[in-house]
């Protein structure tokens, strides 16, 4: 099953990101070449800058899930304000198999 992490950052961390960034992309591409990964980005605020993250993987159970989202090393530096992780069905324009 598919999960969204909707996870959005704390108030004033954009340089919090920026250091984290590079641990947080080797992280994503180690998840993409297992096959966990379907697609991620970051929101952004009105002025392009990023201020949140939206990372959606396939994982057994939400709790499998969880654990990935925990282990984002975004989330262990305390980037985030909060993530939410959702069961979610990709419908449109899903790439073939």
């Amino acid at each position: 099953m598919l999960y969204a992490m909707i996870c959005q950052d704390k108030p004033g961390a954009l340089q919090l990101r920026l250091d984290t960034r590079p641990v947080h992309v080797d992280y994503l591409n180690g998840l993409n070449a297992a096959g966990t990964l379907k697609f991620a980005g970051p929101f952004l605020d009105g002025e392009g800058k990023p201020n949140g993250s939206l990372v959606v993987v396939e994982a057994e159970t939400i709790e499998a899930a969880k654990a990935i989202a925990d282990a984002d090393p975004y989330a262990k530096a305390g980037l985030f304000a909060s993530v939410e992780v959702r069961a979610w069905n990709w419908v449109f324009n899903k790439p073939e198999a």
